[in-house]
């Protein structure tokens, strides 16, 4: 019964008083989600690419449309969120969605659609789930440490996609290699995290808001801000996990048993700086961090075409991924909780998590599609010229939006 205590204690010392309770409950559904999540995910693209021979192309469109399956339920379930002012409610519906999906994955044996289905359903549940969620974060934090609360809450969500592969090479090994074993035990963690929400994450208790504070024409009104078209600008030049590992794993030659440790690395940098530099953006601006992050990410596209090779081209490429990872993701909710009014909240981050999800899909099939053309070498430098061209114009349009959320703010003042 520790997480529902810890609201009452936000005036004790350490982390406890830094996020308060609803982060901590939240990060440890999230922690124990991913390694649900991370248990499949984490040799889904050398399985689908080596065990079923799928080209770069088909993995590429395969990928990408399943990222954009989840860009209605985004904006559903943001928008049915601020509606109803039962944020929970409809980000358990999410985790429920995904939970039973893993048992889907078991049913539909070694049929490509069925388990394209599967995993569509997986990730609309995560698309279900995620604004209402990060929605809960927002409302439960001060605006000056949105940044930490959201780089807590990461760094427990990466302990769970550290924890996940892992798992999932334990599950293999103890079941001499059958994948049935991985998909059972993912179902059962996945329940356990939606145990947890409904036991110790509160809900946001407030009055229902006015219908015309949540209609479609103040959602409509919330796209004409800078913040959507650069987190879309961003999303375009970002290609999947997927690639990056695979790409690395031809590279140096790794051998199959070893693929999901390279997600493991990523997750590794992921939890030990998400929180320090959450703490850094709320200390310098979320911009620069932010800035930074996808700076990194071009590096990585670099090192992927460049020269270096064996184990050090492994650990620099991990380590600047992480790091990436870390400055961006939970930064960026940071940024949009601060952009949107509270009744629309949801809606809003929602809004920006679908259409950088809408650009990434369209990114991965054009970077499956660049790969077959040209080969993966030529396809990340192609990558890496796009984000350093989008790096600019994207800090441009987050300076602009940062600038009028604050002449807003004097004036509301």
């Amino acid at each position: 019964m520790y997480l529902s205590t810890l609201d009452r204690n936000r005036t004790a010392g350490g982390p406890v008083r830094a996020v308060g309770g609803t982060v901590l409950a939240l990060g440890a559904v999230s922690l124990v989600t991913d390694v649900s999540a991370e248990m499949v995910t984490a040799i889904l693209p050398l399985y689908l690419v080596v065990g079923l021979q799928f080209s770069p192309a088909a993995y590429g469109v395969i990928d990408g449309l399943y990222t954009g399956a989840t860009v209605l339920l985004r904006l559903v379930g943001g928008y049915v969120g601020d509606r109803v002012n039962r944020h929970k409610t409809v980000a358990g519906l999410g985790y429920g969605i995904s939970a039973f999906a893993k048992l889907g994955l078991l049913a539909a044996g070694a049929s490509g659609p069925l388990i394209g289905l599967m995993i569509t359903a997986d990730r609309a549940g995560k698309g279900l789930r995620t604004a209402p969620r990060d929605a809960l974060i927002t409302l439960a934090t001060p605006q000056d440490r949105l940044g930490r609360a959201f780089g807590v809450h990461r760094t427990m969500d990466a302990t769970g996609a550290f924890l996940g592969p892992i798992a999932t090479l334990a599950v293999l090994a103890l079941g001499n290699g059958a994948f049935g074993p991985v998909f059972v035990t993912s179902f059962c963690v996945a329940l356990l995290a939606v145990l947890i929400l409904v036991l110790f994450v509160p809900s946001a208790a407030g009055p229902r808001p006015r219908p015309a504070e949540v209609s479609w024409r103040a959602v409509t009104r919330l796209g004409r801000g800078r913040l959507l078209p650069a987190a879309c600008l961003l999303g375009l030049v970002t290609i999947g996990d997927g690639f990056v590992y695979l790409v690395l794993q031809r590279r140096v030659e790794l051998g199959i048993g070893w693929f999901p440790i390279l997600a493991v690395g990523t997750s590794l940098v992921y939890l030990l700086l998400a929180a320090p530099l959450g703490r850094l953006a709320d200390r310098i601006g979320r911009l620069w961090v932010f800035a930074g992050g996808n700076a990194l990410l071009a590096a990585v596209y670099l090192l992927l075409y460049g020269p270096l090779g064996g184990l050090p081209l492994v650990v620099t490429v991990l380590v600047l991924y992480g790091t990436f990872y870390a400055a961006t993701d939970g930064v960026l909710m940071a940024l949009a909780g601060s952009a949107f009014p509270p009744e629309l909240r949801a809606t809003g981050m929602a809004l920006v998590q679908s259409g950088q999800a809408l650009a990434y899909s369209v990114s991965s099939v054009l970077f499956g599609l660049a790969w077959q053309a040209w080969g993966a070498g030529a396809a990340c430098l192609a990558a890496a010229v796009a984000a350093l061209l989008a790096l600019p114009l994207t800090v441009f349009l987050l300076t602009k939006e940062s600038r009028s959320l604050s002449a807003r703010a004097h004036v509301s003042s």
